[in-house]
């Protein structure tokens, strides 16, 4: 299994060789598990959630980042969210709702997955928060009996665990140096553009993946001719 190249080098920054990538760095939410962050405002706002358009999760932006760079905890997280909530909410309503983003992970993406480690160092690069995580590890366990992401991956990296997050360079310069990884051989795989532009000012091939075109990990590859 080999990236197929003839396919994505038009969204690349930089040429690549064929054989020059040995490294492959995928981001999660949307690129191996399927997510949909409207479903969690229609949660929210079911709750009673208060906000300028009575639907989205702007007003609370600052906790958001701040529960994905580690600096607020979980429960600190869902005692200051509940200040945006005109009736009283519960830690689990919380929970249910801010997990409802979270949906599948389809089986032939792990699959995938499963057969580049022979063929690359693959890992994982994640904007996430504690209480997603607790979510998709254990349906990622039930589904396909890996307890742990480092299990399917060589090593797998998460902002709130890191203190940063995409897309600053700097998160991208601290893998690079603690799988002690060269750039000029590594490829990032994000759908969100800007994390690609970030991966690529840390030095990285990155490649945009477009889903919302429909285009999925499986596309970028090709059996060994």
């Amino acid at each position: 299994m080999e990236l197929n190249l003839a396919r994505i080098s038009i969204r690349l920054a930089s040429p690549v060789m064929r054989y020059s990538i040995k490294n492959i760095i995928f981001d999660f939410g949307g690129v191996i598990c399927n997510i949909d962050v409207k479903i969690t405002e229609k949660r929210f706002a079911g709750l009673g959630f208060k906000s300028d358009d009575g639907k989205s999760l702007a007003a609370a932006t600052k906790l958001f980042e701040d529960i994905e760079t580690g600096a607020l905890g979980s429960q600190h997280f869902r005692d200051e969210l509940k200040k945006h909530f005109i009736l009283p909410v519960s830690d689990a309503q919380i929970d249910e709702a801010w997990n409802a983003l979270l949906l599948d992970i389809p089986e032939p993406r792990i699959r995938l997955l499963e057969e580049l480690r022979d063929h690359y160092r693959i890992l994982l690069l994640s904007n996430t928060n504690e209480i997603h995580y607790l979510c998709y590890v254990e349906k990622f366990r039930k589904q396909y009996g890996y307890a742990r992401f480092d299990e399917l991956f060589e090593k797998a990296y998460f902002s709130y665990r890191l203190g940063l997050k995409k897309p600053s360079p700097e998160i991208f310069r601290y893998v690079l140096n603690d799988s002690m990884l060269d750039p000029s051989e590594t490829l990032f795989i994000d759908d969100t553009l800007m994390h690609v532009e970030g991966a690529r000012n840390a030095g990285l091939h990155a490649y945009h993946l477009a889903t919302d075109q429909g285009e999925q990990i499986m596309d970028l590859f090709q059996k060994n001719t």
